[in-house]
């Protein structure tokens, strides 16, 4: 048993000694300090080019928070000259990648635009230009419906759907209308007890309630355009050379 113990041992001495003489050969060879390159003839004869190298390559930042902001040439301004919003016969002469682009451009401008109405808002003064919003905006909605388009053309040359998922516009028990999508069910729906007590239509006397219901819905919209208008008219009699401005073009 003692025997067993010390050849152990000493196997294990001469495996770290092998260790410690490979380790050496190799920091030899990678020329550290305190140790020696051979860079004979024969050697760099023997030596083979590095293959399956490639470089890091990492992006600078440009532009910082300053992004958020309007250019400096504009501070100060009243106003800032701008040009129209993006139209959708314009936009669809695009190609996808240039809508792309176009929307992150966009995107930007809406951040920035944004920034500078709230610190208007804090300062109290008026922004300069607000109309750039309505028109980044406007653009911005445009492409939206544009690469809709494109999407639902797409999928009527594969599926023949304009849906995504094809369904039908059905009416609840209450008489709201809703879209229906079309799903796959394990048993058909004659035999289904779960989807033959959900009912797809409403009797005659929600028809009323009907009524009401699209009474407040129009009540509730003129108020708020009504709002909408009184807030107008403080904000002309608060700033009159706007308001005289708005009424020239």
């Amino acid at each position: 048993m003692a025997a067993a113990t010390v050849m152990a041992a000493l196997g294990r001495r001469l495996a770290g000694a092998m260790r410690l003489s490979g380790a050496r050969q190799g920091l030899g060879a990678a020329g550290l300090p305190g140790f020696t390159l051979n860079l004979c003839r024969e050697n760099l004869a023997r030596a083979e080019p590095l293959r399956h190298v490639r470089s890091v390559q990492t992006t600078l930042p440009r532009k910082g928070l300053e992004e958020f902001f309007d250019d400096p040439k504009n501070w100060g301004e009243k106003t800032v000259k701008s040009g129209d919003a993006w139209d959708i016969k314009q936009l669809r002469a695009k190609s996808s990648q240039d809508l792309h682009k176009l929307w992150y451009v966009l995107l930007k401008e809406k951040n920035m635009l944004l920034t500078l109405e709230q610190e208007s808002k804090r300062q109290q003064k008026p922004m300069p230009s607000p109309e750039r919003l309505e028109k980044v905006e406007k653009s911005m909605k445009n492409i939206d419906l544009v690469v809709r388009e494109r999407e639902i053309a797409l999928r009527l040359l594969q599926t023949g759907h304009e849906k995504p998922v094809p369904g039908e516009w059905r009416n609840d028990f209450l008489g709201r209308t809703y879209w229906y999508s079309y799903k796959e069910w394990p048993i058909p729906w004659y035999l289904n007890k779960k989807h033959k007590r959900r009912k797809f239509y409403y009797l005659p006397h929600v028809n009323r309630f009907i009524r009401l219901r699209l009474e407040k819905y129009l009540r509730l919209r003129n108020r708020r355009q009504n709002l909408a208008k009184k807030k107008q008219k403080l904000l002309e009699k608060k700033f009159p050379h706007l308001a005289v401005k708005s009424q020239s073009l």
